[in-house]
């Protein structure tokens, strides 16, 4: 499955996911890596190991949907089967959902549905919560709103910070997404209506 990945930051689960991938744990192919951030680290790391790599920085743009068409075009040019969102830190447009013709997934910080949107591990040790943990969903046209996937829970301790807990929770989502993505391309995925089953 031709697989795409669009990280705006560092790039680790972007790392974890080509990890997989170059150890052949990971039974897809990479074709492509984009960011909205020029400077971006993750398309360092897709250079590095040989993915072709682009940034589609916002301000090149009038708006986020010239950026969107652009960025699918480019998608489509690499026949994109299946794009994989890793510390993308924009909401894609209902537009471009709509027109990708492939499953888009996501994973996020939080047990979802609770502390959706950014900074979800500082929403969890303000609100005092005993739990937390990481989300692998399909992407609809909500905030981190579409069907789960995959979910892990990771324990919030006595003392944690915001980045303490972002720690341990990245851990989790380095082994969860690889995951994820091996049960959807080996078809063990089955959709209900909201609820995704895993087939035995």
């Amino acid at each position: 499955m031709k697989t795409a990945v669009l990280a705006s930051g560092r790039g680790s689960n972007l790392q974890a996911l080509i990890d997989a991938w170059q150890s052949g744990s990971l039974p897809v192919n990479l074709v492509a890596v984009g960011s909205d951030q020029s400077e971006a680290q993750a398309l360092k790391r897709a250079e590095a190991a040989g993915i072709p790599a682009k940034a589609f920085p916002l301000n090149a743009y009038p708006d986020q949907l010239a950026q969107e068409e652009d960025l699918l075009a480019w998608l489509h040019g690499n026949e994109v089967e299946l794009l994989l969102l890793a510390g993308y830190m924009r909401v894609l447009k209902a537009d471009f959902i709509q027109k990708a013709g492939f499953p888009i997934l996501n994973i996020h910080p939080s047990l979802l549905p609770a502390f959706p949107g950014l900074h979800a591990q500082r929403q969890a040790v303000e609100y005092g919560v005993r739990y937390s943990g990481c989300t692998v969903h399909f992407v609809d046209e909500g905030l981190d709103s579409g069907p789960i996937i995959l979910q892990e829970v990771v324990p919030v301790l006595p003392g944690d910070t915001e980045d303490s807990l972002a720690a341990r929770i990245l851990e989790v989502e380095h082994r969860l997404y690889p995951e994820a993505v091996r049960l959807l391309v080996g078809g063990k995925l089955e959709r209900r209506g909201r609820q995704i089953w895993v087939k035995k």
